[in-house]
């Protein structure tokens, strides 16, 4: 994701795109258990993504 991109969007859209982003995560956390998961560079997007979100929320919700 760009960042650009998701600082164009309301709230509403940033909060349904970091439920998104908890499934992923949940679904990468139960390959990773069954021992499917190959390719760990996706935890590591996933808690960035996250992260961006959230400030990005905190931010508008100050303003």
């Amino acid at each position: 994701m760009d960042l650009q991109n998701l600082r164009k969007q309301s709230a509403q859209e940033l909060n349904d795109q970091l439920l998104e982003l908890r499934r992923e995560q949940f679904n990468l956390r139960m390959q990773k258990s069954a021992g499917q998961q190959t390719q760990t560079h996706h935890f590591q997007r996933v808690r960035k993504e996250i992260a961006q979100i959230k400030t990005l929320l905190t931010q508008k919700a100050k303003s």
